[in-house]
């Protein structure tokens, strides 16, 4: 008795804020406006980190929760093709092929607690608890164990907010926004008391509210300017609470983990990346105004899909494809060289387009786009095939952005950080 001491048990706690780029979190920790996360970053390292490509969330966070990129896991964006032809279809949880770090914790009896992770619908079975994340329709299949739901119900739990409402009624966003954040707040409490290795909580609302009202952060004359700083010290003070929690459970803030799934910056032109081929000569239509991609001509060469994601129309894997295999690399070269070359108003649009073989790796690599457009900061791809101007603009006030996305940790893990590394550093602190 006494002899030998109980080994003390390791445990990694993650707090993932969407879309909250480096550069703003810097921003409001210096100001004043953020004191918790000023704390965290004097004493620890705060990396400037680089999401997947397309730098979307449905994208980010699969390569975040497998270590891995689109081309192992098999998620390309919210939206894919089914195979074999030109039908979009929303891929889910059950279309993932890689297991997540959570589930390689299971088959070592780790246990995990997940709330609100995007891109996990519909829930599935894991050693632990899961609360599915947006995209989630409908809360009863976003649970697990389904008895769960029931504690939910209880505290009014909202996966996301209204975002049709919201987007339009900016007083509602406001109070969409506390409701969502509130319910994590309680469900993260209530959870806290279970037995777990790995707790995760993430909280979207930054995104939402930065897609709406970007703006309201970089003019301080805007009315709501005030409200977006004040959302941010809301967001303060539930990362003092998440710190705090940790620390009075570990007396260590090893093992605490805060990130972001990409970065944010304003909009100065959304970018129709299917006009700007179809002037180019690279993608024509059946019809004058095509309703769906299936009105594709067969002498189309390449088409877009949201945000940035260029597919040759090959041959050998589109019904009305003209690309034969030899013709793949030139026409890749081809459209490389003239969308680089793609100006608004003097300023360069495009700061890089990528070859999907370059980033991607993997058995599934073939089943997604040729090509990835990375932007300028400012302009927002998309894949619209309705419109008939390569620019325009909505009431979009923010974008997300590939390199600005954060990861803090008390140690530091170097300056070339992707998202998909941290399941390893995750994986490492529990393993």
């Amino acid at each position: 008795m006494g002899l030998f001491k109980k080994k003390k048990k390791n445990r990694v706690c993650v707090l993932g804020l969407d879309g909250v780029p480096f550069s703003l979190l810097m921003d409001m920790a210096d100001k004043g406006i953020m004191p918790t996360m000023k704390g965290l970053i004097d004493a620890g390292h705060l990396h400037m980190m680089k999401a997947s490509l397309p730098e979307i969330s449905a994208v980010s966070w699969t390569d975040f929760m497998t270590g891995t990129n689109s081309g192992t896991h098999g998620i390309f964006g919210f939206t894919d093709l089914k195979p074999g032809t030109y039908d979009l279809r929303f891929p889910n949880f059950l279309d993932l092929k890689h297991q997540t770090f959570w589930d390689t914790l299971g088959e070592k009896n780790k246990k995990s607690i997940i709330v609100n992770q995007p891109s996990t619908y519909p829930a599935r079975k894991i050693n632990g608890i899961l609360i599915s994340g947006f995209v989630a329709i409908d809360l009863g299949k976003a649970v697990y164990p389904p008895s769960l739901k029931t504690s939910l119900d209880e505290i009014n739990y909202q996966i996301d907010i209204d975002i049709m409402k919201s987007r339009e009624d900016h007083e509602f966003l406001w109070k969409d926004l506390e409701k969502t954040l509130e319910g994590r707040q309680k469900i993260f409490d209530i959870l806290w008391k279970e037995d777990w290795d790995f707790f995760e909580c993430v909280i979207t609302g930054t995104d939402r509210l930065q897609h709406f009202l970007w703006d309201a952060y970089e003019n301080n004359e805007h009315p709501y300017h005030q409200s977006f700083l004040g959302y941010y010290r809301r967001i303060d003070r539930a990362i003092d609470h998440v710190v705090n929690s940790f620390l009075k459970l570990t007396n260590s803030d090893e093992g605490l983990f805060l990130l972001s799934d990409h970065g944010f910056t304003a909009i100065e032109q959304e970018v129709h990346l299917n006009v700007w081929l179809e002037k180019h000569g690279y993608l024509g239509f059946e019809s004058a105004s095509p309703q769906n991609l299936a009105e594709i001509s067969p002498s189309s060469r390449a088409f877009a899909m949201d945000p940035n994601r260029i597919y040759l129309n090959r041959k050998d894997k589109f019904p009305k494809g003209c690309v034969t295999p030899s013709q793949k690399s030139s026409l890749r070269w081809k459209i490389t060289q003239e969308l680089e070359k793609l100006e608004y108003e003097g300023k360069k649009v495009v700061r890089k387009v990528f070859d999907a073989e370059e980033i991607y790796s993997g058995r599934y690599v073939s089943n997604g786009p040729d090509l990835i457009v990375l932007t300028d900061y400012g302009f927002d791809m998309k894949g619209s095939i309705k419109k008939k101007d390569i620019f325009g603009r909505t009431n979009f006030q923010g974008m997300h952005t590939w390199d600005d996305a954060f990861f803090w940790a008390n140690s530091d893990y170097g300056q070339d950080l992707s998202i998909s590394d941290l399941a390893a550093i995750i994986l490492d602190k529990l393993l």
